[in-house]
């Protein structure tokens, strides 16, 4: 059995398992591997079957859809390539049009005027101020990293625009319940200055609209707007280099106060070149960029200085500035200098301009240089006294306003202050443009015209019950203040205690013509009523007219012509366009009439109406004046140094409760020329006391009370007893109801 078994085959099935490889196979399998190899090797991939496409509704839905992808892909990448070259053939255009760098660092449509005082000191700036042509290197260092720290942190990296910031700044927008491009606008520093550039569109004046019009339509913020800008930053960025871009940026930018760009607002504010601020007033400037006009720190420091900590903050963090610079910096923040304080010269600054001719003032394409009469420490005497009667004289909430004049005699003007709100520019002025009653004011100028015909400070009149009969008007009996008669009085009493009835026969004596051509003379402008109550001070007028006229009697009876520009002339040049406009004139009186009517009223305030003017025993002359109602009250005076006028009253006439000449007018008077005397040595008043007695002039004769009259006699004498006598013929004596009229001061 064991022997059997070896020659059986064994129980497998032969077809159970794929047969071996044969050679020749095998060959073939080493041939492709080797293909395979060999391909790699020399870099050809091996081709890929296609796939096998799906067939029925299914493939055809995917071969459409397939194509549409196509379609659009191809599509946007055409144009993409055609939009891109549009930008680059626009941005090439641009490039070309692009002027000289030079040619754009001052954009001013109009000029600047800068007003200096007597001392020659900056006090006030007018129009377009720009101070100087400055660069990136050539400004503070503080002053650009603090532009570049707030208004573009990615200046020197970007290529004009940054998606980054447009996307930030729509997302705020869009947070902030606005559209996508109201309010922050992610602009570029480049974008900002191709906005200042009005994007290279010039002003058109046949465009029919106005120049503030075109700037506006310059800064709209719409979608157009912005891709026009985008573009023209572009080109831009390829014309100039980073800093002069960032040059014209802050010769062209505003920066309020009508300072425009950085060295004419560092002289403005700090009064120092824009190379020469710190770190604190670099980043009050930069501050400004937000918003000049609200931001700056002529109208509200505090805000201006809160503002630029947070400059300064924005500067720590990236880097321009060491942990204790910044400290340094908010401990010490940016204050103004001195004139800057004077918030652009006030009333002053805008009479000199409206005093000025247009085109070189208001209306100024030049660059010009003003040299006035305005004193700086009158001008803070004025403002200060001014300021400590209404503090401590006049009940709060009162809505009374006052004016004050202060001149020289030859009626150069050395303070104005034309309302209580003293830090001001463009306000009404009450000192040049408020026409109002003069009241017993007037009264010198009637003495005056009487002193110029030979009469004497010394010769006396009746002061008792009078009418007159006016055509047309009926009867009319003026009264005293007081109600009351002080009889046979003198010409210099009358004056003093400021009695209306001497007033108007001294006035009809001489005859109204004559004196409102003297008053004309003297320099009141105004159209003198022709009337009987003339003599009163019925008539408008100025302050700064009223103290002129003052200013004459003071320089010996001469005109004078009120003034406050001495020099006019084109910055950069050394010969004077024009001079001054002002000063002495033709005599209207004799000399010794107008001393006589300096010692006149010398006793006004010595011994009458104008006590409370008096101070430091100095000799002082004015006169007092309330109109109907007490709707006006003045006090116009002199020294032997300067003339001085106050006007108090409401702006609508509202009549003043318990206010006369004699007493808050005086009194302001006194608080500013106490001021303004100060340091100043004392002069005796240029006066004539006169000769002998005087006439006596009421009743229909002339009785001689003791001597020659101070400056009459003869034919001159024997006309005045004349025309007195057909006057007082009229008159009579009964008091009568007739219509009321001012009645003179209180003491």
């Amino acid at each position: 059995m064991g022997d059997s078994s070896k020659g059986k085959r064994p129980l497998v099935a032969d077809k159970r398992y794929a047969k071996p490889a044969s050679r020749k196979s095998k060959r073939a399998t080493g041939s492709k591997k080797s293909a395979k190899t060999s391909s790699r090797w020399f870099g050809r991939k091996p081709k890929r079957q296609a796939p096998r496409r799906r067939g029925g509704i299914l493939g055809f839905f995917s071969a459409v859809a397939r194509w549409i992808m196509r379609f659009v892909w191809t599509t946007f990448v055409v144009t993409t390539i055609v939009v891109l070259l549009m930008v680059a053939l626009i941005v090439g255009y641009h490039y070309t049009s692009l002027p000289d760098v030079n040619a754009l660092l001052d954009g001013r449509a109009r000029g600047s005027v800068t007003m200096l005082d007597r001392n020659g000191e900056v006090f006030a700036w007018r129009g377009d101020q720009f101070g100087g042509v400055v660069t990136a290197d050539s400004v503070s260092p503080h002053l650009k990293n603090a532009v570049v720290a707030t208004e573009d942190r990615r200046f020197y990296r970007h290529f004009g625009l940054s998606p980054r910031g447009i996307a930030s700044a729509i997302r705020i927008n869009l947070s902030e319940g606005r559209g996508p491009l109201q309010g922050h606008g992610g602009s570029t520093i480049t974008q900002q200055t191709a906005k200042l550039l009005c994007l290279g569109e010039p002003y058109d004046k046949s465009s029919g609209m106005t120049e503030a019009e075109y700037e506006a339509d310059c800064r709209r913020t719409s979608l157009r707007r912005k891709m026009k800008e985008a573009v023209y930053a572009m080109a831009m960025e390829l014309k100039y280099s980073k800093d002069e871009i960032l040059s014209i940026y802050l010769n062209r930018a505003y920066m309020g106060g009508g300072a425009y760009g950085a060295e004419a607002a560092a002289q403005r504010y700090f009064g120092k070149p824009a190379a020469a601020v710190d770190a604190a007033e670099g980043a009050m400037l930069a501050g400004l960029l937000t918003a000049p006009s609200t931001l700056a720190p002529t109208n509200n420091l505090d805000r201006s200085q809160n503002r630029a900590a947070v400059v300064i903050r924005l500067m720590e963090e990236q880097g321009y500035l060491t942990a204790q610079q910044a400290q340094q910096a908010r401990d010490n923040p940016a204050v103004l200098s001195e004139a800057a304080e004077a918030q652009a010269g006030g009333y002053f600054a805008d009479w000199l301009m409206s005093s000025g001719p247009e085109f070189f003032t208001r209306n100024t394409t030049e660059d010009v240089i003003i040299s006035s009469t305005l004193d700086p420490r009158l001008q803070k005497a004025a403002e200060e006294g001014l300021k400590w009667i209404f503090d401590n004289k006049v009940r709060e909430g009162s809505e009374a306003q006052a004016a004050i004049v202060v001149m020289s005699a030859d009626g150069a003007v050395r303070a104005m202050v034309g309302g209580r709100k003293t830090k001001v520019s463009g306000a009404f002025n009450r000192a040049t443009q408020a026409l109002r009653q003069t009241g017993s004011a007037f009264k010198p100028f009637i003495y005056a015209a009487a002193l110029d015909l030979g009469y004497s400070p010394l010769d006396t009149v009746e002061d008792a019950p009078f009418c007159m009969d006016i055509p047309g008007s009926g009867r009319w009996c003026p009264e005293n203040y007081n109600r009351k008669y002080a009889g046979v009085v003198s010409l210099e009493y009358a004056l003093q205690e400021s009695l209306n009835i001497p007033a108007v026969k001294v006035s009809e004596s001489v005859g109204r013509d004559l004196v409102r051509q003297v008053a004309s003379d003297f320099g009141i402008q105004s159209d003198l009523s022709d009337t009987p109550a003339m003599a009163l001070g019925t008539s408008e007028v100025t302050l700064l007219d009223m103290t002129g006229a003052y200013a004459g009697i003071l320089n010996g009876g001469s005109s004078v012509t009120p003034y406050g520009l001495v020099e006019l002339r084109l910055q950069g040049e050394t010969e004077p366009l024009m001079g001054t406009g002002g000063g002495i004139g033709e005599r209207v009186i004799q000399e010794d009439a107008a001393l006589q009517l300096i010692w006149m009223m010398e006793k006004v305030v010595a011994q009458g109406t104008g006590g409370r003017a008096q101070f430091e025993g100095r000799e002082l002359a004015g006169k007092t004046g309330t109109t109907q109602a007490a709707r006006d009250a003045w006090f116009v005076g002199f020294s032997a140094d300067y003339v001085a006028g106050v006007w108090m009253g409401y702006d609508d006439n509202t009549p003043l409760t318990g206010v006369t000449g004699a007493g808050l007018p005086a009194e302001i008077w006194r608080e500013v020329m106490v001021r303004v005397h100060e340091g100043v040595p004392p002069k005796p008043l240029p006066m004539l006391p006169p000769q002998g007695g005087g006439s006596v002039r009421d009743g229909g004769a002339v009785a001689d009370s003791g001597g020659a009259s101070g400056g009459g006699g003869g034919a001159v004498q024997g006309l005045i007893e004349g025309l007195l006598n057909d006057i007082l013929g009229r008159g009579g004596g009964g008091g009568g109801s007739g219509n009321q009229v001012p009645r003179g001061e209180e003491r």
